[in-house]
């Protein structure tokens, strides 16, 4: 399902009527004056609705004598609203190509001749700068404070600072043995 059809099939339930409709629907095939009746509801506010569900690609109708039967399309409630939200779109591209950029900006403003000329206030911003400090440590190594210091103080003279940070804000842990890069950062 495309981005814009998930956006018409959203829109489409956001209606009380038409979620109505799509519940009867769901009961079996109906048509137009007898969903009306139901739902106490015009017939032309009805095959509005109806129509609106076709387009969203929920029913489908098919004629029976003098009569439009509409059902439900056999596939059309079977995604699951959290595989619609995860499914790649082409906005994501550009907004990964949105935050490269501002990373670029963020790392370029305050890393200057690889030293980091201040610690950010602006928590988005900082987590930045920590994650390029980060890239320093080796995964899976454990590195004595002393060591982590001497690390951090290539960048900025306030490693005491940094070191907190960086454990506060979950890209590294600590115990009684050292540090060490978080496996899966928060």
């Amino acid at each position: 399902m495309t981005e814009h059809q998930a956006v018409q099939l959203f829109k489409c339930l956001a209606d009380a009527t038409r979620l109505q409709i799509v519940k009867m629907l769901k009961d079996g095939p109906s048509y137009v004056e007898l969903m009306a009746q139901r739902l106490e509801r015009t017939p032309s506010t009805i095959s509005f609705h109806l129509k609106k569900l076709e387009e969203a690609g929920l029913a489908e109708s098919r004629k029976e004598q003098y009569y439009a039967v509409y059902s439900l399309k056999d596939d059309a409630l079977s995604a699951r609203i959290i595989d619609i939200i995860c499914e790649k779109s082409g906005e994501a591209d550009a907004q990964q190509e949105r935050e490269m950029l501002y990373r670029k900006k963020v790392l370029d403003t305050f890393i200057q001749h690889g030293k980091l000329i201040s610690i950010p206030v602006q928590r988005k911003k900082k987590r930045i700068i920590l994650e390029k400090i980060a890239e320093c440590f080796e995964k899976g190594k454990i590195y004595p404070e002393k060591q982590v210091n001497l690390i951090i103080a290539d960048y900025h003279d306030d490693f005491c600072t940094l070191r907190r940070d960086l454990i506060s804000e979950g890209i590294m842990e600590r115990d009684g043995r050292g540090y060490w890069l978080k496996e899966h950062q928060e």
